[in-house]
């Protein structure tokens, strides 16, 4: 097993890239099952994920490709046909997300099979809206020996409202609608960036999809879709993570490919603690931290507002800013276990149900600790960077699953981190 032995104390200082969006990869990948002709994809990050999802579509029998470009993969997907419509439990449980392509699968091929994903170290995330959503679409779903299974003749358009806004639910109706007959409207759609993506990808392959990005969309379905070119957005946690990490640190880092757009949340809660965030023409993010730094409270909620995917990154920040802050969880109801190996370092929290509450500003030294799940572990890193001494992180599989080499690119910029094996 792979751990990261990292040395704090030194800011970081320099020009930083980001790969492409892991949480937009994924779905374009399993919206290449709706066509039997080529869906090529740029931009794709180098993870863990990817891999694993290529690994499933070669499972049921498509054709994948993978070629090194000088930012990130271009993958080649054809699914001229499959052999098995079915997403085993095997790699279900590495990666969630495989649960997209259940969507495809039912509309264009009638039928699929796709084990329950599970429990996770962050909560349940049920696919139950998923399940609710194909059904109105006219599937009949049933559950057997831990498996999902969907099947039609021929899904029809309806209206569905989301109990709850879901990011891969929206994902995967907004697939499986595509190819039903008439007119889908989904309502409280999410509205993260991944979806507009997830849209525009779509509506090259032949689609008709409006309103992605706000809470309602309206699809209507057509007889088949075509091959098409597309590249992934950057990804706005990576870019988050990078901007947390040069605020940490009290460095200067140049953020390459991020779109700022994307990052509005992120950067205003920066802003408020301190930090001075600029760009220029080019779409680069500049981020100083000049000095000493003030305590902002935070509530995670679906976008535009605060990701949860920066709750954990956020939390180590606040472990080294001036005054108590309060984090407020409202997406996952398991998501601060990172909590208790900051405290290793030396943090100061204390958990209140869905509550942290940080006091600032604390000496971290180097520890032997452990990562829980993928943000968990970034922000187990920028602590571990901002801190005195030697840290040995374990279980760094988490990172690999949604960063790309997340150390090599952090040691260009000054970072003392080693990669070792048992």
């Amino acid at each position: 097993m792979e751990k990261f032995i990292v040395t704090g104390g030194a800011p970081l200082e320099g020009r930083i890239r980001v790969s492409g969006a892991k949480n937009s990869a994924l779905p374009a990948m399993a919206a290449a099952l709706l066509t039997q002709e080529r869906v090529i994809l740029h931009n794709i990050p180098r993870v863990r994920d990817i891999s694993t999802m290529r690994s499933l579509l070669d499972e049921m029998g498509a054709d994948s490709s993978l070629t090194h470009e000088d930012h990130g993969n271009r993958v080649e997907i054809e699914a001229r046909k499959l052999l098995h419509p079915l997403a085993p439990y095997e790699l279900v449980k590495q990666m969630r997300a495989s649960v997209l392509v259940l969507g495809p699968l039912v509309s264009r091929f009638g039928q699929g099979r796709v084990s329950l994903p599970g429990g996770c170290a962050i909560g349940a995330r049920p696919i139950n809206l998923h399940l609710k959503g194909l059904e109105a679409l006219g599937a009949a779903v049933k559950l057997e020996h831990g498996y999902v299974e969907a099947r039609t003749a021929r899904l029809a358009g309806t209206t569905f409202c989301f109990d709850t806004i879901s990011v891969t639910g929206t994902e995967n109706l907004m697939m499986a609608a595509t190819l039903a007959d008439g007119v889908t409207i989904l309502e409280n759609a999410a509205r993260e960036p991944e979806i507009p993506d997830l849209a525009e990808l779509l509506n090259k392959m032949g689609a008709s999809i409006e309103g992605a990005g706000t809470d309602t969309l309206r699809i209507r379905g057509v007889a088949h879709l075509h091959g098409a070119e597309h590249t992934i957005i950057p990804d706005r946690v990576e870019a988050g993570t990078f901007l947390v990490a040069a605020t940490i640190t009290g460095g200067h880092l140049i953020i390459e490919g991020a779109d700022p757009a994307h990052l509005a949340a992120t950067i205003a809660k920066l802003k408020e603690c301190g930090a001075v965030v600029d760009f220029d023409k080019s779409g680069s993010i500049e981020v100083t931290s000049p000095g000493a730094l003030q305590s902002a409270d935070v509530t995670t909620q679906e976008y535009p507002g605060f990701p949860t995917d920066m709750q954990a990154q956020y939390m180590a920040l606040m472990t080294q800013v001036v005054g108590t802050s309060v984090i407020t969880e409202t997406i996952f109801e398991n998501r601060f276990l990172h909590a208790f190996e900051l405290m290793r370092l030396g943090a100061d929290i204390t958990m209140e149900g869905c509550r942290a509450v940080v006091r600032g500003k604390t000496r971290l030294t180097g520890a032997k600790i452990q990562a829980s799940d993928l943000r968990a572990s970034a922000s187990l890193v920028l602590a571990a960077v901002a801190a005195e001494g030697e840290t040995l992180i374990d279980r760094v599989y988490h990172i690999d699953r949604g960063y790309e080499r997340i150390e090599e690119k952090l040691v260009r910029v000054g970072a003392k981190i080693r990669r070792i094996s048992d």
